[in-house]
């Protein structure tokens, strides 16, 4: 017996009466994005369940106990809910015919229970953006089937168990964004099927191995060690590797040349003391001159190009320029040229190239011939059949070819053949704010003050849509997944695939689209959709920049209260703000633009849409010089700025 009830519009809690599906051996009620509220315990009572998917929802819960009595299951998926917490049963061993574990993009506060290791037919774990703490069991061993391990983005301190070389098939191991050490010793770079190893930001201190390339599978191997304290010189031997990562480390001496050939100057940026090979020294003065003189005539050409189309009109086409590699003037639907050298760049989409997946298509990480690193978006084959898919990726298109805005990703191209559809955009160097909201070093680098840009950025992104498009652009999906940051953590708006045109002629009905948790409350109810409905999300997201974390249960609280007054007034701002960064009551001038960002936002997630401002208005306010605060900053209330001017 199946339940099918995925990728629809269901807008409810869990019913209890599910105990009484006994039969049931699927239950899918994933992408609704509207179901919350708690996972009933009763759903412990369907024995018979082989298959149990609530992903993609908004679930705010514990892991129920009765979970580990489902010993039938083989797929258990409660991942991107964002609100399920507490521990992992201890018990969950119980559940031995698991093949596929996915409880990533959750809140869960535990460690790694012991039992893990009777899950000896599972094949995929994955635990990533959580805030896992403690060890990775010695006993992780015993899951000899596992081909994908993800436990990324989490708050594991511990030494890597030498246990881990007996997972002989595994192919993907991400541990980025940890703390750990005996990295090396571990041994995992050895493993005889090994391709991907996620190893970023996770502190590793010491030298890399003199012989760490000298391993059996280094052809498909793809290493990343960027953004961790690693010393020494870099090791020869890794030039059998297929790809590896050193940047941002202290890493020093020159680099050698079949290296630095191979891996270019991307592999090793942020190395203070690390330079070229000789060979390559004396030659970089002129191709930087060469460079900027090339950047010049490119940036006059686009401004040619989009001087001339808007005199023309928008619908006019370039025809792309003949040269290797340059990317530049693919504004047509043809896509000839650079197509080989994406293709090449990825390696026909390989999965050791995927720095991201989004709601549809992935995004890959490209070095182009030219020495450009741009970012591919590709629509997958399975989804080049679905014409939302193809309506999305084409739309998506559209809509950036005509727009420029310094707070908008940049589209540099498309290719939209039947035989591959792909979007060409700038690459923004430090991926999306949601994951550098999750990572705790990343986070402390992102200080109040440019937190507070990148609020005001996206704020113009959105004003100029709003206002200086015509007609105007809605986005329709602003959340902190679709903020891009690069090397400078300079904010961008991106993934337009359902923003739509503002037509004044037309009720402008839609379908419901958008991030659960960011969606306009009226939407459910209207489903029409105005430029109010960016200003809520944009309300939610500036008020996530500021706490550090997705402010659910505090607008919920703000909107279904109805002693939302008193729960205001004894709430303080400060209280409420990230607590990894310095407090604000030393610093009056940042103190004052921080009150200033909250305070617009929670203009902006007004129940009533009319209260709401118009983003113009929002971006004018944040620009202003705020004033000076009328009581001290720990003082302030969330009511204080409800009620305040």
């Amino acid at each position: 017996m199946v339940l099918d009830l995925s990728n629809n519009l269901l807008c409810s809690q869990l019913p209890l009466s599910l105990e009484n599906l006994t039969n049931l051996e699927v239950l899918d009620i994933s992408y609704n994005y509207d179901i919350y509220g708690v996972i009933p315990p009763e759903i412990g009572s369907l024995s018979k369940l082989t298959r149990l998917d609530l992903s993609s929802n908004q679930l705010h819960s514990d892991l129920p106990l009765s979970l580990p009595n489902l010993t039938n299951l083989e797929v258990l998926d409660m991942s991107n809910n964002h609100g399920i917490y507490g521990v992992i049963p201890h018990n969950i061993g119980s559940l031995s015919k698991l093949t596929h574990l996915d409880l990533s993009y959750n809140s869960l506060k535990s460690e790694l229970p012991l039992s893990l290791s009777n899950l000896t037919n599972l094949e995929v774990l994955l635990i990533s953006s959580n805030s896992l703490f403690g060890a990775i069991p010695s006993r992780i061993g015993y899951l000899s089937h596992l081909n994908a391990l993800d436990l990324s983005f989490n708050d594991i301190n511990c030494y890597l168990p030498a246990t881990m070389t007996q997972l002989t098939i595994l192919e993907i191991l991400k541990l980025d964004s940890n703390r750990l050490e005996g990295v090396f010793e571990a041994g995992i770079h050895m493993l005889p099927r090994i391709k991907t190893i996620g190893l970023s930001a996770c502190s590793i201190g010491g030298r890399i191995p003199s012989q760490l390339g000298n391993v059996g599978n280094a052809q498909f191997l793809n290493i990343d060690l960027s953004r961790n304290q690693l010393i020494g010189e870099v090791p020869e031997s890794i030039s059998s590797l297929e790809r590896i990562d050193l940047s941002y480390n202290n890493l020093e001496g020159e680099i050698p040349a079949n290296l630095w050939r191979k891996f270019g100057i991307e592999s090793f940026h942020g190395n203070t003391n690390l330079h070229p090979p000789e060979e390559f020294s004396s030659r970089i003065t002129v191709e930087m001159i060469y460079y900027l003189i090339f950047v010049f005539f490119i940036l006059c050409g686009i401004y040619f190009i989009f001087f001339t189309r808007d005199r023309k009109g928008a619908s006019s086409s370039v025809t792309p320029h003949p040269k290797h590699g340059d990317i530049f003037k693919i504004w047509n639907f043809d896509g000839n040229m650079a197509y080989q050298d994406i293709i090449e760049a990825t390696q026909d989409f390989d999965l050791r190239y995927c720095i991201g997946t989004g709601a549809y298509g992935s995004v890959y990480r490209a070095l182009l011939p030219t020495g450009r690193v741009v970012a591919v978006k590709k629509l997958h084959r399975f989804e080049e059949d679905n014409p939302t898919f193809e309506s999305s990726f084409r739309n998506e298109a559209q809509v950036l070819s005509q727009i420029r805005h310094r707070h908008i990703v940049k589209l540099f191209g498309f290719c939209l053949h039947q035989r591959s559809m792909f979007l060409i955009y700038d690459y923004m160097e430090r991926g999306s704010l949601f994951s550098v909201l999750r990572d705790e070093d990343e986070a402390v680098e992102l200080n109040w003050k440019k937190r507070v840009n990148v609020v005001k950025g996206i704020a113009n992104a959105l004003s100029y849509m709003h206002h200086d498009c015509s007609p105007p652009i809605l986005h329709r999906d602003i959340s902190s997944s679709n903020i891009l940051l690069d090397s400078e953590f300079e904010g961008c708006l991106s993934d337009f695939g359902t923003a739509r045109l503002l037509d004044p002629d037309s009720s402008n009905q839609t379908i419901l689209v958008g991030t659960r948790g960011y969606i306009a409350p009226e939407l459910a109810f209207t489903m029409v959709v105005t430029e109010k409905c960016d200003v809520y999300s944009f309300g939610v997201l500036a008020l996530e920049v500021m706490f550090g974390d997705h402010p659910g249960d505090f607008v919920s609280s703000m909107m279904t209260t109805k002693r939302s007054t008193q729960f205001a007034q004894n709430l303080m701002v400060q209280q409420l703000l990230d607590k990894r960064l310095p407090s604000l009551e030393e610093d009056v001038r940042m103190s004052r633009e921080v009150i200033a960002v909250v305070k617009t936002a929670l203009k902006c997630i007004s129940c009533d849409p009319k209260s709401r401002p118009y983003m113009k208005e929002v971006s004018q306010e944040l620009a202003k010089h705020p004033p000076r605060l009328t009581m001290p900053f720990r003082s302030v209330s969330v009511l204080d700025l409800m009620h305040s001017g």
